[in-house]
């Protein structure tokens, strides 16, 4: 159940959700069109979160701006039927940020990922983690680039030292198996 102040529901007005709305939505104020939210808005949640875009059909849908209040962040990008997807950029409160795909509300496919450190990943995600193939760029100057799995270097992957060395190897759970073999090129 809902409330509203509109006499007709096309148009400009706001909306009051019931305290017990599924979606834990508080209010609503902007477009309206056929008795549902559909245009340009803010969707205020229950817990202090706020969406500012285009809606339509009563969800979430094309660009919009969503801030989490108490977990600290924004997400600017793409949206479909109330969730992340298509292209974004998520920024956290500690300074890292993500800059790629979505798919339902999850990193998935292409995107960088800059870390508050320095560091930063850029190669394919899948379910919110590193998966498929990437390069890691550390701080220090070293980077790796090959496989990944569940957010780790996982399969052949070459590390490049900033030294000039370079070493191939296989990695398990983030870790080099065995000694891998080391290329130096002189210049």
């Amino acid at each position: 159940r809902r409330s509203s102040d509109l006499d007709s529901k096309d148009g400009k007005g706001v909306l009051y959700f019931d305290k017990d709305d599924d979606k834990k939505r508080k209010r609503y104020e902007g477009d309206f069109k056929n008795d549902r939210i559909e245009g340009t808005g803010i969707m205020y949640c229950n817990n202090g979160d706020r969406y500012e875009g285009d809606f339509k059909n009563d969800e979430k849908e094309g660009k919009g701006i969503y801030f989490w209040i108490n977990e600290g962040g924004i997400y600017i990008g793409d949206f479909k039927k109330d969730r992340r997807e298509g292209k974004g950029i998520r920024y956290w409160n500690d300074g890292d940020r993500y800059e790629g795909d979505y798919k339902n509300s999850k990193k998935e496919g292409k995107g960088i990922f800059y870390y508050n450190n320095g560091n930063r990943y850029d190669g394919d995600f899948n379910n919110d983690k590193k998966e498929g193939t990437g390069i890691f760029y550390y701080n220090n100057g070293d980077r790796y680039e090959g496989d990944f799995k569940n957010d780790k270097k996982e399969g052949k992957g070459i590390m490049y030292y900033k030294d000039g060395k370079i070493e191939e190897s296989n990695w398990i759970n983030d870790e080099k198996e065995g000694k891998g073999f080391f290329k130096i090129w002189w210049i």
